[in-house]
């Protein structure tokens, strides 16, 4: 890095993608980019992290994206993972418990995280990638597009400088109150929820009963959240109420006071800091307007209450960086972009409706209301079949795409993301699926392989699925506990197009698969990512 913060190279280059911001978004779209050997620029107003923690959890899908560029294990050791969940009646009596049920993805269902170590270990995945420039300290003024590409102009909010670059496509990822969202004059509707709350951040001096487990107090008095995060970290919430003095519910003395409620006293927790914020429901009109797209905060925004903010724009992300890479290295045209809002709105949306229901039963005021909600609530938790819906965490939609870059007609499988079971690859090494197919397109056979001139012409690789016990061989992977096998049973596909993100392209039960995209002429991926030892 330079003085500016940056990395030293002329101020006028042409990249092939711009990324303005550096939360977990944007570095996560720099890091997926910088492992497909795309020349990036990054562009972030703050001098440092962020030293606030916002999101305090993530989930296995999320984790097996960082998976892709090799952060994953790493990430894992800042984690705690597979805690419960309980939601409890103002007497601190639960009424629900949830216990996360993986989905397949290969890592643990449910993690909390303390973001400002979580985005510092994706900070230094993005070192790895000498094509990704980081340029600190600068403020993205304008955005002006033209058929060739966009030009950006950047202020460096230390020294005032100003500087031009241009590059073929731009990511937004510059949080809910994007400068260039509204530069595009792009609307952003929904609203803001009147209660706001006082967010406080925790050292834990000494343990105490239950203090690793997630709980929503789900008290009509004063609601609060009660979180276990790692690294020595914990969080509380709660909401101001009428007749609140904002300025004075984040002291200390009163931060101690809403805390010991709960049985908790100055001598088990040093208090951090404590901030108010509000909750929002928001969507961009639009997602893409011509060679830039939004992500993140700057695309949409939801409540807090299962955990999925964070996670909804490193979906998106991952939905759009390796889209990008295809587009700009000729594999497939340009207007395949056009499925990334068709693909990730429905899905973000379905999780706002979700979170905002969560939201409405944990912070319900009415008496009377909380009373049934309690009873019915424990009832119904205690009936097998309906238990192991509630329990689970089934909440969460998974992201099913019923649009956008899939075959037609559609089929079962088409739109879904393969699960990820452990393989043995053909030299019989033990690893995890995604890793084995090195995000690129390619077709997997269960069993045995059947000829689709469409796809072989192309020189698509093809991958032969075998079951437990059988010998490793070259152009095989044996499915170590048969899950991938049994999901491919279930969804009746003996033959799977994938795309370079595991998300099934089309489907055959038996003969020919359906063609692959127009103008799809693959290329070889670039290397895997060197993985950051942890």
């Amino acid at each position: 890095m330079n003085d500016d913060g940056a990395r030293s190279r002329p101020a006028d280059e042409a990249y092939d993608v711009a990324v303005i911001g550096y939360g977990p978004t944007g570095v996560t779209a720099a890091n997926l980019l910088g492992a497909a050997g795309l020349k990036v620029v990054v562009i972030e107003r703050d001098a440092q992290i962020f030293t606030r923690a916002r999101a305090i959890s993530t989930d296995e899908e999320v984790v097996r994206i960082w998976q892709r560029v090799g952060l994953a294990e790493r990430l894992k050791q800042d984690m705690l993972t597979e805690r419960p969940v309980d939601f409890v009646d103002a007497s601190g009596r639960p009424f629900l418990s949830a216990r996360p049920t993986p989905r397949g993805h290969g890592h643990p269902p449910q993690m909390f995280i303390y973001q400002p170590a979580l985005e510092q270990v994706l900070r230094e995945g993005v070192d790895r990638y000498p094509n990704v420039d980081i340029l600190l300290e600068h403020e993205c003024l304008r955005v002006r597009q033209d058929p060739a590409g966009v030009e950006l102009t950047l202020a460096g909010t230390r020294d005032d400088c100003v500087r031009r670059l241009r590059a073929s496509y731009v990511i937004a990822a510059d949080g809910g109150s994007s400068l260039t969202r509204a530069q595009l004059n792009v609307g952003y509707e929904g609203r803001t929820y009147e209660d706001r709350w006082v967010v406080i951040d925790t050292k834990m001096l000494k343990p105490w009963p239950d203090h690793d487990k997630l709980r929503f107090h789900c008290d009509p008095a004063r609601p609060a959240v009660d979180c276990p995060t790692p690294l020595g970290h914990h969080r509380y919430e709660f909401p101001l109420l009428p007749g609140d003095d904002e300025e004075h519910l984040v002291t200390e003395d009163a931060v101690y006071q809403l805390i010991s409620r709960y049985g908790i006293g100055r001598d088990s927790i040093e208090v951090l800091r404590a901030t108010v914020y509000s909750h929002h429901v928001r969507f961009a009109a639009r997602f893409r307007v011509g060679r830039v797209f939004l992500a993140g905060d700057a695309a949409h925004a939801m409540p807090p209450w299962i955990g999925q903010g964070m996670a909804a724009g490193v979906r998106d992300v991952a939905n759009l960086c390796w889209k990008l890479e295809a587009v700009l290295r000729g594999e497939l045209p340009d207007s395949v972009l056009d499925s990334y809002e068709s693909e990730r709105k429905p899905h973000v949306m379905e999780v706002t409706k979700r979170a905002v229901f969560v939201g409405r039963m944990i912070t319900e005021r009415r008496v009377a209301l909380t009373r049934v909600r309690d009873h019915a609530l424990r009832a119904l938790d205690r009936m097998p079949g309906v238990a192991n819906y509630l329990q689970d965490s089934r909440w969460i939609p998974v992201a099913r795409y019923d649009a956008g870059l899939q075959a037609t007609p559609r089929t079962k499988a088409c739109g879904h993301q393969i699960p990820q079971p452990r393989v043995l690859d053909s030299g019989g090494n033990r690893v995890r699926l995604d890793d084995a197919l090195a995000g690129r397109w390619l077709l997997l056979h269960a069993r045995t392989a059947t000829a689709q001139p469409a796809w072989d012409r192309l020189g698509v690789p093809s991958i032969t699925l075998t079951p437990a016990g059988s010998r490793p061989a070259e152009g095989t992977l044996v499915d170590t506990e048969d899950v991938l096998l049994a999901w491919m049973g279930e969804h009746r596909a003996t033959t799977l197009a994938l795309r370079p993100d595991a998300y099934v392209y089309a489907d055959a039960a038996r003969g020919l698969l359906a063609p692959p995209p127009r103008g799809f002429a693959p290329r070889a991926p670039a290397r895997p990512a060197t993985s950051i030892t942890p």
